[in-house]
């Protein structure tokens, strides 16, 4: 388990958009389970929406980038002078809303690392529903 001091030192990303808490299983270089605690006092919930909040679907799709984003960073040499981009999104579908109170589990499978480009597909759930999926390709560049 990584906990979100770790992912700290392995994300370059911070509040308001560091969007995964936990780390709950890694598998080699081939796959990994994150966790996202979804609470009614998430900045976005202000605007999407007023009386009727719910998880932008793009910000679930960054979560689970940033969990696969730690699955790379385990396998670059000198991670501390990368960084990670988003190059395309494919077959992506969202399936249920995420709500306040929920937790957002990601999984991420490496599909084909080569060179500097990342092939993964994710698959968020809250409980046994499928709330997102997607393809997601990423280029590893210098910072």
């Amino acid at each position: 388990m990584i906990d979100a001091r770790r992912i700290l030192d392995m994300l370059p990303h911070r509040y308001p958009f560091l969007l995964v808490d936990r780390i709950l299983e890694i598998e080699g270089t081939t796959r990994i389970v994150g966790l996202k605690n979804v609470s009614f006092n998430e900045p976005f919930f202000q605007g999407h929406f007023p009386g009727h909040p719910i998880m932008p679907g793009v910000l679930i799709i960054e979560a689970m980038a940033q969990t696969g984003g730690i699955l790379l960073t385990e396998q670059i040499k000198d991670r501390g002078s990368k960084v990670f981009y988003f190059m395309a999104l494919d077959h992506v579908k969202f399936r249920r809303p995420v709500i306040p109170g929920d937790q957002l589990r990601m999984e991420v499978e490496m599909l084909q690392f080569r060179g500097k480009v990342a092939r993964m597909k994710g698959v968020a759930t809250v409980g046994t529903e499928v709330a997102a999926e997607a393809e997601m390709l990423a280029g590893v560049v210098d910072k």
